[in-house]
């Protein structure tokens, strides 16, 4: 069996979770919108169309921010097509993921779904085939009071209080060459200046985000964020990054050592904004925002198949299983491990669409990976301690040295602390020590596993709870020393009281 050691020092912690830190993506593509949070005339809907499963399931998950509409969706984005009476409003082509947009779920309804699932929304403008006046009438559509033209227009359309939104990304994936009007790192990093300003001059309490890389594989990776923060970095408030993995060898340890490259990403990424910053001779700081992030592979050979021109298709509808799990929960311990610099995560997406909620016309279902991040959305706010992992590890292709075990511990008040693990190892358990005499009177009050003998195993509408968490781990807390088994391939959460909270 493999020994790990932790250490941590209570007076020693990263920095506070921003709440914003465990949101998610809903973008006009396949079915996340129409037949996933919206489904009019279903027995599973509201009066308004929204389906009550799904809002029950959003949520449970606590979801604190939604980014909307895009994704690639909102380069072609006409917003004024979207508002209005239904009736009224035009279907067109969407040429970003071939097929045709109805428009009969849009801006207004996204607010009103967005409140009644106790959240956020995290809005993204259209700086590919538009540009700067364009996004200040959306954002005087949205948050304006009224008596000027945009905000009345939007009473007239029967919503008399401004959406208010606060949050605002600049584009979408400005450097992929498949994103509609793509642009230069110079020719974004101008434009998005120029249409921050002006943005804050109509409303200065709003924060904006700029695209860094689509992801740290692109060629322009690292020129792309110098560049574009030499342009806007006095008007932006976060740059935004990307990433998904896939395990297309099924090598599961080459896969699962790919939180490790999420870590260097993040922390190269940081070194950009703080190299910026110097350039400046300027103390103000660029935070991130990680805005999309997640597994994304199994549907690539369907998604092949579909046909062009066709509403709401089965698209991108990612069947997770157990090991997707394993890597969305360690995926989330190095989102944590970031937490003094990374603000703002979306785990792309939410339903249907590369997500944890998955629906069909008779019922909605948690995928695998709903687990991992229910209980960092849970559990994973407040203080993040420096957690520092001595563990065994394996030497990874692509990655390099990849320790077996992922961790971190968040201090959520003076008397509850909890742990989040993943033991990557396939074959042996793990005993996990730890010295907490400093957390005097704490005990072990749960002890959460998520793991299946079957790393393939997956969760469907006929068996929705195959992989599933149990309260039931090996772990106790004496004289101060914890000790925890961790079982092969496992994610596991401990949560430590002081016996007065109790």
């Amino acid at each position: 069996m493999k020994q790990a050691q932790l250490y941590l020092d209570r007076h020693f912690a990263v920095g506070e979770t921003d709440d914003r830190l465990f949101g998610s993506f809903i973008e006009h593509l396949g079915r996340a919108v129409y037949g996933g949070i919206y489904q009019p005339g279903s027995p599973l809907s509201d009066e308004r169309g929204f389906r009550r499963d799904v809002l029950a399931l959003v949520r449970e998950l606590n979801v604190p921010l939604v980014r909307y509409p895009g994704g690639n969706f909102v380069s072609g984005f006409c917003w004024e097509d979207s508002v209005g009476p239904a009736a009224e409003r035009r279907a067109k082509p969407e040429a970003a993921w071939g097929v045709i947009e109805s428009n009969q779920f849009g801006l207004n309804e996204f607010s009103t779904w967005a409140k009644a699932a106790g959240t956020s929304t995290m809005m993204a403008v259209n700086l590919a085939t538009r540009g700067t006046l364009e996004a200040k009438n959306l954002l005087e559509y949205c948050n304006l009071p009224g008596g000027t033209y945009y905000s009345d227009l939007r009473c007239s359309h029967g919503f008399a209080a401004p959406h208010d939104i606060k949050l605002w990304c600049l584009g979408n994936e400005m450097d992929g060459p498949w994103q509609i009007g793509h642009k230069t790192a110079y020719e974004y990093g101008r434009l998005a200046n120029e249409t921050g300003r002006l943005m804050k001059m109509l409303c200065p309490e709003i924060e904006l985000v700029a695209c860094g890389s689509s992801s740290l594989d692109m060629p322009t990776f690292g020129a792309w964020e110098s560049t574009v923060l030499d342009e806007c970095y006095d008007t932006v408030d976060y740059l935004s990054m990307h990433q998904y993995y896939a395990n297309h060898e099924k090598d599961t340890a080459e896969f699962l050592a790919a939180s490790q490259g999420m870590d260097r990403f993040i922390s190269q990424v940081v070194s950009l904004c703080d190299a910026a910053a110097a350039r400046r001779h300027t103390t103000r700081k660029i935070n991130l925002s990680f805005d999309e992030w997640n597994v994304w592979y199994h549907s690539a050979e369907a998604d092949k198949k579909l046909e062009r021109w066709c509403q709401a298709p089965h698209q991108l509808e990612d069947v997770y299983n157990f090991e997707d799990a394993l890597l969305v929960g360690s995926m989330l311990i190095t989102l944590l491990r970031h937490a003094d610099r990374v603000k703002i995560a979306c785990l792309a997406q939410l339903v249907n669409v590369i997500a944890p909620i998955m629906t069909s016309d008779t019922g909605a279902w948690r995928q695998t990976i709903f687990w991992p991040y229910y209980y960092a959305s849970r559990y994973g706010r407040g203080r993040v301690m420096n957690t520092l992992v001595e563990s065994p590890s394996y030497e990874s292709k692509k990655y390099g040295d990849a320790a077996y075990l992922d961790a971190v511990f968040v201090e959520n008040d003076a008397d509850t602390l909890t742990l989040f693990a993943v033991n990557k190892d396939m074959d042996d358990d793990m005993t996990l020590c730890c010295d907490l005499r400093q957390y005097a009177g704490f005990r072990v009050a749960e002890h959460i596993v998520l793991t299946h003998d079957d790393r393939y195993a997956v969760n469907t509408e006929a068996a929705p709870d195959t992989v599933c968490p149990v309260n039931g781990g090996v772990s106790e807390l004496k004289d101060g020393r914890l000790t925890a088994r961790l079982g092969r391939h496992s994610w596991n959460m401990l949560r430590l009281v002081r016996a007065k909270a109790e």
